[in-house]
């Protein structure tokens, strides 16, 4: 299934800039207030340290870091009423679409450095409304091991960094799928048509009886591993509208904890690095990527900063970088030449 066809733009909205010309914002939000292990508050810092922004900029690409948002601090304690720290996260979540929100009215593009993936709640709420507005298409690409769509009946850990994607499908408490006083209308951030799951590996087995009840379309990794990479991504960008709003949500733990072991949950026989390299380039030649997630990455079970360094390395890819030597077939040279200039 695929998005449904764009509606056309408001007159007042004004012409749409490609992505890649976007000046690039980075935005810190050091939590670990949705996940069951502490260390993904580091993250943000971590990215930095690895050098992100410099890299960004040897691509040519306008970047500049907003810093670190504020927010509460990790309580640990046990669930309430079957969902862990839900005040906090609340409270996070709001600073990130507020932020988010600053950003895409500017014009720019945001990444956000989290922290666990509760965030992307956030941050893809900001960029819904957003293209709400603006009579956008929007896609999202949720790299991922996990689904992430857990409610409080379906995971006794309550922990909200699984709920997310369940969250802005409208499934899961009040303050987060209506956060920031909800979508026009009251519906959901997200309708299951604009969503592609990549990756997945590890979901509970009502989580996945909930999945296939609302219709999501998922490549999990023996869809991978039977199709390869390169037929998973075809399928997965396959008929964006030239105007579509793509958002990317790459959690960590989507790559195998061979090559990626600082993060929280990491399960085994995730992609490896060339096939991550070319998910990351076939996205870089849509020339739509407008907004990035980079979240689960936990310093405390890292090796020396590897994770760090890879997720950069992988970053690059998305905007700019490729190994690609060939003459490119023209409807994919277009796109290289106006994502890359």
């Amino acid at each position: 299934m695929h998005a449904n066809a764009p509606s056309p733009h408001p007159a007042t909205a004004g012409p749409i800039p490609r992505p890649a010309h976007r000046p690039i914002a980075l935005i810190g939000a050091p939590t670990d207030i949705g996940a069951g292990v502490r260390g993904a508050s580091m993250g943000p810092e971590a990215l930095r340290v690895a050098g992100l922004q410099a890299a960004l900029q040897g691509h040519g690409l306008q970047s500049f870091d907003r810093g670190n948002l504020s927010g509460p601090a990790n309580p640990w304690q046990a669930p309430v009423q079957g969902y862990r720290h839900l005040p906090e996260v609340v409270q996070w979540n709001q600073r990130v679409f507020d932020a988010v929100s600053a950003e895409l009215r500017l014009g720019h593009l945001p990444i956000l450095l989290g922290g666990d993936h509760c965030l992307g709640l956030g941050s893809i709420s900001a960029v819904a409304r957003h293209c709400a507005a603006r009579g956008q298409p929007l896609r999202v690409l949720w790299l991922d091991a996990h689904a992430d769509f857990n409610t409080s009946a379906l995971t006794p850990s309550g922990n909200l960094h699984g709920m997310p994607m369940a969250c802005l499908c409208g499934l899961g408490p009040g303050p987060l799928t209506q956060l920031a006083g909800g979508m026009p209308g009251g519906g959901p951030a997200l309708r299951a048509q604009q969503i592609r799951l990549i990756g997945v590996r590890s979901v509970d087995p009502g989580e996945k009886r909930l999945v296939h009840q609302q219709g999501l379309e998922v490549f999990d990794m023996r869809y991978i591993d039977e199709a390869g990479m390169r037929q998973t991504m075809q399928q997965a960008l396959a008929g964006l509208d030239a105007d579509c709003h793509l958002h990317v949500s790459f959690d960590v733990d989507f790559l195998d904890p061979d090559i990626a072991p600082g993060v929280g949950t990491p399960v085994p026989g995730g992609p490896g690095y060339r096939e991550a390299q070319l998910c990351m380039e076939m996205i870089a030649d849509s020339g739509r990527l407008a907004s990035l997630d980079i979240v689960e990455l936990n310093p405390a079970l890292d090796l020396r900063n590897r994770t760090a360094l890879l997720a950069v390395d992988l970053v690059e890819s998305l905007f700019g970088k490729s190994t690609l030597m060939r003459v490119p077939p023209p409807e994919i040279g277009t796109a290289l030449v106006a994502a890359r200039v």
